[in-house]
């Protein structure tokens, strides 16, 4: 049952508009902050960061594909929210900073178009093929915001744009290389499985309003299930997947993974399966930087 809300709240719920929101200054940067959804994509950045430092990316090249990946994380967020505003106003979702008001939907749209176009000469200056890689990742992420997260392939744009991240970094070296298969089948599995994990909270409210993507039609305890396997999956593709001797941090790595996945699937419908996919990947990074590095 949902907690009780202000009378704002339920004024803000029954006419169907955001709260106004703050004017100019360090209340609209705060309001921004939050709307850009700072874990998620605060997480990618630094996983491309992990990714530059292992490939042997040098500091000036390095810097470009960070800001790159952040630029178009920032946008993905802020289109995320603008584009979720109906809903989350249906629904009371006063955590979210466009329902509380804490900052306008101009705002939002405004800061998502002007990440969206620094993201795009960012990524082009790492190189063509790099760039596009990149580009088609964030595109997926827009459609997905826009159009795919109500249909049941809500996944493939996680998948595939988790997927091709490392591509972005890789094909940025001299010579241009792809990464090893079970690197992109690796982030392709987490990008899933990330996915699955991220929507176990809001499958009720999501259902109420519309947003009909794989794991709503699957329901709570099959997709909690999936995250897991699909997270898991990924590891195991990081600990065996490399050529030579699986090392004791990656078997150590196998097992906690295991470990958190199960404590984790025994409250789907909270944000522990979500945060325990943060942990995963967190641990993923680091084998990943011993594994990669030249």
């Amino acid at each position: 049952m949902p907690a009780r809300t202000t009378q704002t709240h339920e004024n803000t719920a029954v006419t169907g508009t955001a709260a106004p929101g703050p004017g100019p200054g360090p209340g609209v940067v705060r309001g921004l902050a939050a709307a850009c959804h700072p874990l998620p994509a605060a997480a990618v950045t630094l996983f491309a960061a992990a990714l530059t430092a292992a490939a042997g990316q040098g500091p000036a090249r390095a810097a470009v594909t960070v800001g790159a990946v952040a630029a178009g994380q920032l946008s993905v967020g802020w289109c995320n929210d603008r584009a979720d505003l109906r809903r989350d106003l249906a629904t009371g979702r006063r955590d979210k900073p466009l329902v509380a008001g804490r900052v306008t939907a101009a705002a939002v749209t405004g800061a998502a178009a002007v990440s969206l176009l620094l993201c795009v000469p960012l990524s082009l200056a790492c190189g063509p093929l790099a760039g596009t890689a990149h580009l088609v990742g964030v595109a997926a992420a827009w459609a997905y915001n826009l159009r795919l997260k109500s249909t049941a392939a809500s996944w493939v744009p996680y998948a595939l744009a988790f997927g091709l991240l490392p591509a972005f970094v890789t094909l940025g070296l001299p010579g241009a290389p792809w990464p090893p298969p079970w690197l992109t089948a690796a982030a392709a599995l987490l990008g899933a499985g990330a996915h699955f994990a991220n929507v176990l909270p809001d499958i009720e409210d999501d259902l109420a309003t519309g947003v009909t993507g794989l794991p709503q039609r699957l329901g709570l305890r099959v997709s909690a299930a999936l995250a897991g396997l699909l997270v898991l999956g990924s590891t195991a593709t990081l600990v065996v997947g490399p050529p030579g001797r699986v090392t004791a941090y990656g078997w150590t790595l196998l097992a906690a993974t295991t470990t958190a996945l199960l404590l984790a699937a025994r409250r789907p419908a909270g944000r522990l399966p979500f945060l325990a996919t943060m942990a995963v990947a967190a641990a993923d990074v680091i084998l990943l930087v011993v594994e990669l590095r030249p």
